[in-house]
């Protein structure tokens, strides 16, 4: 349709309402384009140009849902430098990787997994919803391997996101009256004491509590607890410390230099300069060196002991004799050796007793048989007086039953004759 429309027109006036048609040649004149665009300039190397509308250029913080891609060698750090291309933009930036836990919580990953999406959240220029993004640790040409280190798809746009990090704070207690202790070294003044109000505690043996007041001295505070603690127990305060992304935006500008490079990472500039990693003494694991602990024994009160059962009271009497006086319980213990006689009278007293358990025997049978016979001629008895009672009430309401309707009818008789 257009071309019958405009077939007669000439080139630019033609360009002039439907724009300049595709294969056509074009010459465009920039301003304030810098001399190294025209010392690096490489004919071989294809330039495309494009444009921005006023809302894409304002810069915001961006968060994307990202994987590490399968092919990279190594997993990336929280605010280590990455170069990301989306859409028309190449730029540098710090992201910081995070993870939504099941409280809606942004929690801060010092790594990205290894085979699952996280959240990365990085400042750069405002970028539509569900655009893809590919990530470069370093863009330099003699990097041999794999340089594509991550993918995703932008979330959401926002000035600030909230993102933390876990803190434990530890504390010892240096008062305890029953389920109250006073507690110290986990506050440095009152005013974090206050913030901290109403805060769940736990112990290492794992007795919950909370925070209640602050104390006169700084940083020491009160608390209650389930159950009454111990002065070697260690008390942990679990809180969430907020982490905000730097605002960091590098455009690439690659075609101004020989060769572009943007902020290096920290074990980069370790290597360059031959640093080695800081020590810190406080970070290093140490040997543990316990004190010994010396439990109390158990002490249970005369009174207690004259009230519990004879069984458990004998035998604690026992024992206390044996620690009194330990010669005669090895009396006890000792073996007695018979002479012949005093044998053939122990075997005689032996045989007499098993004849006399023998006879006790019998004679409870024999009691237990009449007893059980008893119960059955009871017991048959009884049912015949309940069956012979039985007869006897249903001959009365049967006797009653025929008077009843007798006299049911002899009124029913009366009534018919003085209508």
């Amino acid at each position: 349709m257009n071309n019958a429309e405009f077939a007669n027109e000439d080139p630019e006036k033609r360009a002039l309402y439907e724009g300049y048609r595709i294969g056509s040649y074009l010459r465009l004149e920039i301003e304030n384009v810098p001399v190294e665009f025209i010392r690096y300039f490489d004919p071989n190397q294809p330039i495309l140009v494009g444009g921005l509308q006023s809302s894409e250029e304002a810069l915001g913080f961006i968060q994307t849902r990202m994987k590490k891609h399968r092919w990279a060698k190594k997993i990336l750090k929280t605010n280590d430098p990455l170069v990301f291309s989306i859409g028309w933009r190449r730029f540098q930036s710090m992201p910081i990787y995070s993870i939504e836990d099941t409280n809606a919580r942004g929690r801060m990953l010092k790594y990205t997994p290894e085979h699952m999406h996280c959240l990365a959240t990085f400042y750069g220029p405002i970028t539509p919803p569900n655009t893809g993004i590919a990530a470069f640790q370093s863009l330099s040409k003699s990097n041999t391997g794999f340089r594509v280190s991550a993918t995703g798809v932008v979330l959401e746009l926002n000035q600030s996101f909230h993102i933390v990090k876990k803190l434990k704070l530890v504390g010892v207690p240096y008062k305890i009256f029953k389920n109250t202790a006073f507690i110290k070294d986990m506050f440095n003044s009152q005013l974090e004491v206050a913030k901290f109000e109403g805060a769940n505690i736990r112990t290492v043996s794992g007795i919950r509590g909370a925070v209640k007041k602050a104390l006169k001295e700084a940083g020491h505070f009160r608390a209650t607890f389930e159950d009454k603690i111990l002065m070697s127990d260690i008390v942990f305060l679990r809180t969430w410390y907020p982490i905000k992304p730097t605002k960091f935006y590098n455009p690439v500008s690659s075609s101004l230099t020989e060769e572009w490079t943007g902020m290096k990472t920290v074990y980069e500039i370790r290597k360059q300069k031959g640093l080695a990693i800081p020590n810190k003494p406080g970070s290093q694991y140490q040997p543990l060196q316990r004190k010994q602990r010396i439990e109390t024994p158990l002490i249970v009160p005369k009174k207690l002991k004259d009230s519990l059962p004879f069984e458990i009271t004998g035998k604690q009497r026992e024992k206390e004799a044996q620690r009194k006086n330990p010669d005669r319980a090895l009396e006890k213990k000792r073996e007695i050796i018979l002479e012949p006689e005093e044998q053939k009278v122990a075997q005689l007293l032996k045989a007499v007793n098993t004849l006399k358990k023998e006879r006790e025997k019998m004679v409870d049978e024999k009691r237990k048989a009449r007893k059980e016979a008893k119960n059955k001629k009871v017991e048959k008895e009884t049912k015949a007086k309940e069956a012979k009672a039985k007869e006897g009430r249903k001959r009365v309401y049967k006797a009653e039953g025929i008077a009843q309707l007798q006299r049911d009818r002899s009124n029913k008789k009366a009534r018919t004759q003085n209508a």
